[in-house]
């Protein structure tokens, strides 16, 4: 890991977060899970995050993000949350048997 400069800053900020799907349903298999790597990196590239990591399972998912030291990290999830749900309910009917596709709650150490 090395540090990162700005102007005026030298930082390096790590998140893992995890989140699962409503009800810790098993619905990250198959094509769905390459099709959310590809939102999640998009989303990460237009918010100028470096993805460290990401690990996909059938019920949850990791992401090792680093970011700059302005971004909320609540509005990072919030961007990851909000567009993968989005996206994957319009291509993947199967995913709207659920009420929603991401829980509310995520963890972030």
């Amino acid at each position: 890991m090395e540090y990162k400069h700005s102007r005026n800053q030298v930082y390096l900020i790590n998140y893992h977060l995890i989140w699962c799907p409503k009800r810790r349903k098993k619905v990250l298999v198959g094509k769905i899970v390459k099709r959310l790597e590809e939102i999640l990196i998009q989303v990460a590239k237009e918010k100028e995050v470096d993805i460290l990591a990401l690990q996909i399972m059938p019920e949850h998912l990791h992401l090792f993000v680093s970011c700059y030291p302005q971004l909320a990290i609540h509005k990072l999830v919030k961007s990851f949350k909000g567009r993968s749900s989005n996206i994957l309910r319009k291509e993947f009917p199967e995913l709207l048997k659920l009420p929603s596709l991401w829980t509310h709650s995520y963890f972030v150490s």
